[in-house]
């Protein structure tokens, strides 16, 4: 697809949401009701009345823990990516979803599979090397298991089947290695003591403890 064509979807897309919430902003303003008391103009907190000020010191704890939720969160959803192109690379290697042409071309559906891998321009893989020139016992092998396949059709078959092979062990050693490093930090905050609440504050007591009894 055309980049403009794509920018274009993305800018109508953008307009018709804000269209919407325009006009659904503009009826409720309309329509509803106005009839302002000093009740209603007082602070909503979760239905409960406001004691005291806002403005008090809270424990930096709180703020260490909603860190650690959102970035371990958010790295978290990084893995659907690497799930989305290890599950494209693996039907690269499922006969039933990709073929070659009787050339060695690439049939439609292998067409938009690599397309939705993000190549822009598909074809079969022509490396040379050990990694994408099968060998004649490899392709008989393909014309075995896959039916009656003319060599070129066998040999671009087992090319695809060695790309897509490739890809998803290349994203899952990508995403095992990322996975690691995140449980590394996690490990380390743990290690710290920044997730045990009641160890800390036990510990603050009695270290509290210890210094007035020394005093």
């Amino acid at each position: 697809m055309h980049p403009t064509l794509i920018a274009g979807f993305v800018a109508l897309f953008v307009a018709v949401g804000g269209a919407f919430l325009a006009v659904n902003l503009l009826i409720g303003w309309l329509v509803r009701p106005r009839m302002p008391n000093a009740e209603k103009l007082e602070v909503y907190e979760c239905g409960e009345p406001t004691i005291g000020s806002s403005f008090v010191q809270f424990d930096l704890r709180f703020y260490v823990v909603a860190l650690l939720f959102i970035i371990f969160d958010v790295e978290v959803a990084l893995f659907f990516p690497w799930a989305t192109v290890f599950g494209k690379a693996t039907q690269l290697t499922d006969p039933a979803l990709v073929s070659a042409t009787a050339d060695g071309g690439l049939s439609p559906a292998s067409n938009g599979l690599l397309r939705e891998l993000g190549v822009h321009d598909p074809a079969v893989p022509q490396q040379e090397g050990p990694f994408f020139t099968p060998t004649l016992p490899e392709v008989r092998h393909v014309e075995a298991t896959r039916g009656e396949l003319t060599p070129a059709q066998a040999s671009a078959q087992w090319s695809l089947a060695r790309a897509g092979s490739l890809l998803a062990r290349t994203a899952l050693v990508d995403m095992a290695a990322f996975f690691a490093i995140l449980l590394t930090g996690f490990a380390y905050v743990w290690y710290r003591g920044d997730l045990d609440w009641v160890r800390a504050v036990s510990a603050e007591r009695a270290g509290s403890a210890g210094r007035v009894s020394t005093r």
